[in-house]
């Protein structure tokens, strides 16, 4: 097994937790962009990642030509990592939700 399809891995993964983390995190230049378009779109975002992985791993499935195992994998993990990243950020959402509820007036 030579590296460089395991860094190649490697980069896709650390490129699918940077996507992530700026999903759950403000952008830069943003400055019109209310709160809910942001989320809307990092959601949007993870939902396109989902599909992927999913057309990937039916290719392999199917044995199409040009579905790598290793390719099928990289998406699987990036969908992941996309989705436990949104995750993260619905429990913090509801974790502040709840505080400001709890507030006393």
């Amino acid at each position: 097994m030579t590296l460089s399809p395991l860094n190649a891995s490697i980069a896709a993964l650390r490129a699918a937790a940077t996507d992530a983390g700026a999903a759950a995190g403000p952008e830069a230049g943003a400055g019109d962009a209310d709160f809910a378009s942001l989320l809307k779109g990092a959601l949007d975002r993870v939902d396109a990642r989902q599909q992927q992985a999913s057309r990937m791993a039916r290719a392999f499935e199917l044995g199409e030509e040009g579905a790598d195992l290793p390719d099928v994998m990289i998406a699987m993990q990036q969908s992941r990592l996309s989705f436990q990243s949104a995750l993260q950020v619905r429990n913090k959402l509801v974790a502040a939700y709840q505080d400001i509820l709890n507030m006393p007036l």
